[in-house]
């Protein structure tokens, strides 16, 4: 694979700054295409745009103490892997604000008032499914 960004030239070509979280969305997203344990080393060469390796390996560390990555050893170092995809990690994010409410049911009626019919039909129908199988005895959804 290719660097998967060739540095960001900013005003008077300098590197343009990443937003907060962008760096560790990128190697998320790196870590999933992959598919298999990777190093800070070579997640620092995906990304080319002349970062430390120190900045990746914090990074990676990050995410690794946050329970988004696992990691195995391979020599001196770590190799990396996700413990779970986008659709995981964006759930686990709506629990998390979920979890910080006092009023869980105000916060979920109001998420629920919000959805599109589109979203509101695929919700009721995944709810129906889990139901189904909470009945039936099945640990599957």
């Amino acid at each position: 694979m290719a660097n998967h960004r060739s540095g960001r030239s900013g005003v008077h070509g300098r590197v343009a700054r990443r937003g907060p979280g962008e760096l560790e969305g990128e190697v998320l997203a790196l870590l999933w295409t992959a598919g298999e344990p990777r190093t800070a080393t070579w997640a620092q060469e995906q990304l080319g745009g002349g970062l430390a390796y120190s900045t990746v390996v914090t990074i990676m560390s990050r995410l690794y103490e946050k329970g988004l990555l696992t990691r195995v050893r391979v020599g001196r170092s770590y190799a990396y892997l996700p413990l779970m995809d986008e659709a995981g990690i964006a759930a686990r994010r709506m629990r998390q604000v979920l979890e910080q409410e006092p009023d869980r049911a105000a916060v979920l009626a109001s998420f629920v008032s919000d959805l599109s019919d589109e979203d509101e039909q695929t919700l009721r129908h995944l709810l129906e499914r889990i139901t189904s199988a909470a009945d039936r005895g099945d640990d599957e959804g």
